[in-house]
């Protein structure tokens, strides 16, 4: 008799195939759906190879592939895409499967989806994964929320392939009902918007106003990432600052000064305003991502608004050119 699989994961993407390759590496058995077949034929030809996966090749097969109660992970682009699936595997499973949403969702979409699976006798989890790539390969930070009665089925799955603090601690444990999950991750992806800005300001002020070069910004980042702003963004900052191309140019200095956005970091800001929550930093860091965009008029504009000298007042800033010991 075939072995059943675990978990199920749908949308072998960057992040849907390194937590794929996690679980599995965690000792789990993992069967593994892409829209694109090609997707899939590809990722068992290569980094799946030999491992304990299922490819599946349609939802009737993936549904069957698993041990009950049947788990099922979606990794797929957040909003219409996520109803889509569903629809399509909901009727295929029974009273307490799980689906569980590992995207960008929106909370109140979470909390429509939990209240329409669970009255089909279904539970539902959105889980938000921090991390990037190589997190969900390593160990990212999961924020799992939605149908309490699916955390002891989805725990040990969840808590093996967190990343885990100093003492073992895994960075996952149950957030609460509804989209609460989802609703943390978008208040995450807020701040970060936040500490991306204010990076994004330091950078400014140390080349435009001080004049310093790549090479200074670099060990001054380098230094700060010694003591308490020690993080992941000061800590590839630094990287990106010293990062040359093969004809010796520095990286940085050719990436096109756009930003863009999926929408949690203005999504936390009208969460906000409709809570009467204070969020200005996370406010302003939302709108200079938008002005970024807005490449082609600002080339307009430039040099019809003249502005002041960036670097008149930079004597009086030098002693930021150097990281100083606190007092």
């Amino acid at each position: 008799m075939k072995e059943l699989s675990d978990i199920a994961l749908i949308g072998l993407g960057v992040m849907g195939e390194s937590l794929a390759l996690n679980m599995e590496s965690k000792g789990f058995r993992v069967s593994v759906y892409n829209y694109i077949p090609e997707v899939t034929d590809r990722f068992m030809a290569g980094r799946g190879k030999d491992k304990h996966f299922h490819a599946a090749y349609s939802y009737p097969d993936l549904v069957a592939s698993l041990k009950a109660p049947r788990k099922v992970f979606l990794m797929v682009t957040a909003g219409k895409a996520v109803d889509e699936v569903i629809a399509q595997v909901a009727p295929l499973l029974s009273k307490g499967d799980i689906l569980i949403d590992g995207g960008n969702s929106h909370f109140p979409d979470t909390q429509r989806r939990t209240a329409q699976l669970e009255a089909q006798g279904l539970l539902y989890v959105g889980c938000g994964v921090s991390g990037g790539e190589e997190g969900a390969l390593k160990g990212p930070s999961m924020m799992p929320g939605g149908s309490a009665a699916a955390w002891p089925a989805v725990q040990p799955i969840f808590q093996a392939i967190a990343a885990k603090v100093g003492d073992g601690v895994p960075c996952c444990d149950w957030v609460g009902p509804d989209g609460a999950g989802h609703f943390v991750k978008m208040v995450h992806n807020g701040i970060e918007y936040g500490d991306i800005q204010l990076i994004c300001e330091c950078y400014q002020v140390m080349r435009d106003a001080l004049g310093m070069s790549n090479e200074e910004m670099q060990k001054t980042f380098a230094e700060w990432n010694k003591g308490e702003l020690s993080s992941y963004l000061i800590e590839i900052t630094r990287d990106i600052l010293g990062k040359k191309d093969e004809q010796g140019q520095y990286v940085l200095d050719t990436i096109l000064d756009t930003a863009g956005q999926k929408g949690t970091g203005k999504w936390t800001v009208l969460n906000a305003l409709d809570e009467g929550v204070s969020l200005t930093l996370i406010a302003e860091a939302v709108f200079a991502r938008n002005l970024s965009a807005c490449k082609e008029e600002r080339v307009k504009a430039s040099p019809l608004l003249a502005g002041p000298n960036p670097r008149e007042n930079a004597t009086a800033m030098d002693w930021c050119r150097t990281p100083k010991a606190s007092p």
